[in-house]
């Protein structure tokens, strides 16, 4: 597979990782970062890599569920949103993994076409894209 990037960011993190800070090198956004309590952490305050993932990954599956309905010749209906939720824990076979739960909400759109711009969206959508073949992404379409 190739991939001809259009844009590229970088953030560098410091500290002790999931408890230090991370930072994207424009400086437009710098984070504190806390371990959560259900890994060990102290929780409280702060950012951590599900939370950063769970942002990007809803954002991102907005945006690819608007360019699938160009595609499908469907309409993005007034108030649609994604939620995405992202969880970590052991594997069976060592090691973490991630979860990824995506709740798609499209007031008023009949279920046919629901199904059929989720279903095209998680083909454009680089976090789909990134974790499909590893991870097992659960959506529900809610109209």
């Amino acid at each position: 597979m190739s991939v001809d990037a259009k844009y590229k960011t970088s953030a560098t993190a410091s500290g002790g990782g999931r408890d230090g800070r991370t930072a994207l090198a424009d400086g437009t956004l710098d984070l504190q970062l806390v371990v959560p309590k259900e890994l060990g952490g102290p929780g409280g305050d702060g950012a951590n890599p599900e939370k950063l993932f769970a942002l990007g990954y809803s954002a991102c599956y907005l945006g690819a569920m608007r360019v699938a309905a160009t595609q499908t010749k469907l309409k993005v209906p007034e108030g649609s949103t994604v939620t995405a939720t992202i969880g970590i824990g052991p594997r069976s076979e060592g090691g973490f993994g991630i979860t990824a739960e995506l709740d798609v909400y499209l007031p008023g759109m009949a279920e046919a076409d629901a199904r059929e711009l989720v279903e095209t969206a998680h083909g454009i959508c680089p976090y789909s894209n990134a974790i499909k073949a590893s991870v097992d992404i659960k959506t529900t379409t809610r109209a």
